[in-house]
């Protein structure tokens, strides 16, 4: 029996090589002479940049560039290619992991440190440039990673906003000066690994849906959502972009905004780039199973991420696809048809990975009974 494990990280407790190795010890459990192959994922969130170092045989870095909430941060990125592309995770520098949960502040979590993450890649030498967002802290509308690369912001009076701007000072921003921008962004290729569709604004953006998740309570998420549309017009009007309408604008507050309209970037999505990258859909080729997994099994996995694009293929392939999450928070029929079987990994034995090999277990066994 061949078994492809193709895992997410569960975030904030496992990265995904250890999720899939802990899957990998409970397909082993159940099934202990199956050939096993692990093949951790990302969806342009955390893990992106070492999913795709590691497929690719490129060179994993680090630089120091500010955290989200100013304080330095060792940040990893990769070069791919002798150095001519790069991939950049904003997650490493302004990411919420980053940040402990009683210090959380979105009106000042700035993607500054995303910038001079951007500006180190492009000091390797690489023209081409993949920005994974996803994981941010941040609802800034890509102002501060726009700053660390020679953008400027005026406010009503002329006088240039202080580097590293939070999401708290976006209704001052009356004007845009891209004339100080680093020269090298205009000849590089930006590709901007995204798998959300929110808008920049409005009951589906930035600040609605995902400010509560970074501290945000309503009276932020009204003044976050007010700064984003104040930067979306002011946008409009100076650099001709439309982004108020973009969707996945809204992606890593509003990160996807600003590198489309400040680095002239393209979305893309995360998931399906980087299961191109680790070239998933020829391991899986020939397997009886596909097991993936993810921290919540929810309505969001369903729309483009990682277990969405995994289902779409296994189905492609007439391969049953399982599932261990820690939390399912969908309804059997939901799934029905995209996945065979789900299992939540609960809290058995000492650690997080005990608990992802043990539901691994059970799933398979349900899938194989024949092998119990």
């Amino acid at each position: 029996m061949r078994i492809v494990i193709a895992s997410n990280s569960f975030k904030g407790t496992l990265t995904a090589p250890q999720a899939c190795a802990a899957m990998a010890a409970g397909v082993r459990a159940a099934c202990p002479d199956a050939e096993v192959i692990e093949a951790p994922l990302a969806d342009g969130g955390e893990g992106t940049v070492v999913a795709i170092v590691q497929a690719t045989g490129g060179e994993l870095r680090t630089a120091c560039v500010t955290g989200p909430l100013g304080d330095p941060v060792e940040a990893a990125f990769g070069l791919l290619d002798g150095g001519r592309r790069a991939v950049v995770e904003m997650a490493a520098a302004s990411g919420i992991l980053l940040v402990q949960p009683q210090r959380r502040d979105v009106l000042r979590a700035t993607t500054f440190g995303t910038g001079e993450l951007i500006r180190v890649a492009l000091d390797a030498g690489a023209r081409e440039l993949l920005i994974g967002i996803g994981g941010s802290a941040t609802c800034d509308g890509g102002c501060g990673m726009a700053q660390a690369l020679g953008v400027r912001f005026v406010d009503g009076a002329g006088a240039r906003l202080p580097d590293g701007m939070g999401g708290g000072e976006l209704h001052a921003v009356a004007g845009i000066d891209v004339r100080y921008r680093d020269a090298r962004i205009s000849a590089a290729t930006i590709r901007v690994l995204c798998d959300v569709t929110n808008p920049l604004t409005g009951p589906d953006g930035a600040a609605a849906v995902y400010g509560p998740q970074k501290g945000a309570g309503p009276a932020e998420v009204a003044v976050l959502d007010r700064g984003l549309g104040q930067l979306a017009d002011v946008i409009a009007r100076d650099l001709h972009i439309d982004v108020r309408s973009l969707a996945g604008g809204g992606a890593a507050g509003g990160l996807g905004a600003g590198l489309v309209a400040c680095l002239g970037g393209r979305l893309t999505s995360g998931a399906q780039a980087i299961i191109d990258f680790i070239g998933l859909e020829e391991k899986c080729r020939g397997a009886d199973l596909i097991l993936t997994g993810e921290g919540c099994f929810d309505e969001q996995s369903l729309q483009g991420k990682s277990l969405n694009r995994v289902g779409e293929m296994a189905r492609r392939l007439g391969i049953p696809l399982l599932v261990v999450a820690g939390r399912i928070e969908l309804d059997r029929t939901a799934w029905r048809g995209l996945v065979a079987d789900a299992e939540v990994s609960r809290k058995i034995g000492p650690s997080a990975a005990n608990a992802v090999a043990a539901a691994a277990t059970a799933v398979v066994r349900r899938a194989c009974p024949h092998v119990n």
